[in-house]
């Protein structure tokens, strides 16, 4: 079984430790202590009994602290993702929010951004980042992909459907560089041949992807509770940016007309 202390997360294992190479947390460990020293979100009782337990043995705070920071020092270098939330804070849980997390990602690229959407809601809002990203660094390639949705009842052909798509976009784009945009054509279908571009995902440079339930709209950024899933493994984000390339390869996804 994991030892509570090797569950805490990184700013309450790094309060934990400052406490005790202090002092200001000594035995008797009582909960009471152990629960001002690290703050709210953590067992605090299980770890109080891990502390007097190794203390049972001989194993003094400075020691604990030394092991802690190894371990700290251990995680660091794994590479884990973190969590990613839209609405409300959850007292005591540490999470990145999901705006953050976007405008970090696409105000840092440097290469090559792609940002996969369902929807999005009020274009000049809603790009306004990554136009002002891409006005910046003209050398940075951008590849967006988007749902067209056809309304009920609408008789429109699907290139109608997609130039009238293209029109609104540009209308309101807020930048002077365009991306490279593409749709799944079999959104404009009926029956059992239809399908959605669901997926929303954002992959920066190669090197960071964030998958996420959230739209480009204001509403799943702020108010909605969305998830979503932030890694800085190579590794995904490669395997995800070649899956959507594949896409594009295999015309699966098709280029927004001009």
């Amino acid at each position: 079984m994991t030892s509570p202390l090797l569950e805490l997360a990184s700013h309450q294992r790094q309060k934990l430790v400052g406490a005790l190479k202090t002092k200001a947390l000594a035995p008797p460990y009582l909960d009471i202590a152990v629960g001002a020293a690290i703050g709210p979100g953590a067992d605090v009782a299980a770890i109080a009994e891990e502390l007097r337990t190794l203390n049972a043995q001989g194993v003094g705070g400075a020691a604990i602290a030394y092991a802690l920071t190894l371990a700290g020092e251990a995680s660091a270098s794994v590479h884990r993702p973190d969590l990613v939330w839209s609405g409300a804070t959850v007292p005591g849980v540490h999470a990145r929010k999901t705006r953050q997390v976007f405008d970090e990602l696409v105000g840092g690229a440097e290469r090559s951004l792609w940002i996969s959407s369902y929807t999005y809601w009020n274009g000049a809002q809603a790009f306004a980042k990554l136009a002002a990203r891409m006005d910046a660094i003209p050398s940075l390639g951008v590849k967006l992909l988007l749902n067209i949705q056809r309304a009920k009842g609408d008789g429109s052909t699907a290139d109608e459907l997609a130039s009238a798509f293209a029109a609104t976009l540009w209308k309101h784009w807020p930048g002077d560089r365009r991306p490279e945009v593409f749709y799944d054509p079999r959104a404009l279908k009926d029956g059992t041949e239809k399908a959605v571009l669901h997926a929303k995902a954002v992959v920066a440079d190669d090197e960071a992807a964030f998958i996420t339930s959230a739209n480009l709209t204001e509403k799943a950024f702020d108010e909605n509770i969305e998830v979503g899933l932030l890694t800085c493994d190579r590794t995904v984000a490669l395997a995800l940016a070649r899956h959507f390339s594949v896409l594009i390869e295999r015309g699966i996804l098709e280029p927004l007309p001009s």
